[in-house]
Formats: structure tokens, C-alpha cells, sequence
């Protein structure tokens, strides 16, 4: 049996590491929604969500990306990086980006960001769950 001190030390690296789990989920699926609500024409708006830890990414890219798949991989390997203290931004600078999550699009009335907002809640009741169960 170790010291007091040792057993503080893995409790603090357990719980460090349950934290970083349940945040990279979250990012994970808050992010997920928000690209996969984006409507779709061309695939520009959703190949231009773009994602960034620490810093806010600038400018618009040149990527169609009508299933979203090629954004996503972008967000997931994004996340996997994310450390508890981190902060990761999701942004999309197309400048027709306010009128669609204003609900110009028929494909999203309700926008994409402000809705998933909504649903933060939820998102972390459910991944605590999932981590409760590890």
C-alpha cells in the first residue's frame, strides 16, 4: 500500500484524466452537431467550420464538403489533442454565416450553433453518464 501521498497523486491523475475524456466528448459531439446541421449546397459552409485549440482560427478555405465527413475528421483529431485547461474553438468565417444560422436556409431554420447551445445540458448529462459506467 503506498502513502497517503501516492494515493492523492493517482486520484488527481485519474480524475485529470476523466476530465480530459469528458471534455474531448463533448467538444466532440457539440461540434459534430453544429457541422452536421450546416445545409448544404455546394458543401462550402461545411468544409469551412474550422477548429483550433488556443487560438481562433482566421480566413476561409477552399474545401467542399457536402457529407461533412472530411470537417469532422478535422474536429476529432482536434479534440483527441484537447487537455483539461484547454481552450478549442469551433468558427466558420464565410461571410454568409450569420444568415444562415439565422435561419435563411429552409435545410436549417433554426440555425445549427444556437440550437446545439441549447442542448449542452444534455450532451454532458449524457457523457457523465457514459464516464459514471467506465
Amino acid at each position: 500500500m503506498g502513502s497517503f501521498s501516492e494515493e492523492v497523486d493517482r486520484f488527481v491523475e485519474k480524475t485529470k484524466s476523466k476530465m480530459e475524456l469528458a471534455i474531448r466528448k463533448i467538444a466532440l459531439e457539440m461540434f459534430s452537431r453544429v457541422v452536421l446541421r450546416s445545409p448544404v449546397d455546394t458543401g462550402r459552409f461545411r468544409g469551412n467550420w474550422q477548429v483550433a485549440i488556443g487560438s481562433v482560427p482566421t480566413g476561409t478555405l477552399d474545401l467542399d464538403d457536402k457529407s461533412g465527413q472530411a470537417t469532422l475528421g478535422k474536429v476529432q483529431a482536434a479534440a483527441l489533442g484537447l487537455q483539461v485547461g484547454d481552450t478549442i474553438t469551433l468558427v466558420n468565417n464565410l461571410p454568409y454565416g450569420p444568415r444562415l444560422e439565422n435561419g435563411h436556409s429552409g435545410q436549417a431554420p433554426n440555425g445549427m450553433v444556437g440550437l446545439t447551445v441549447q442542448e449542452f445540458h444534455s450532451v454532458v448529462q449524457e457523457i457523465g453518464l457514459e464516464l459514471v459506467q467506465l
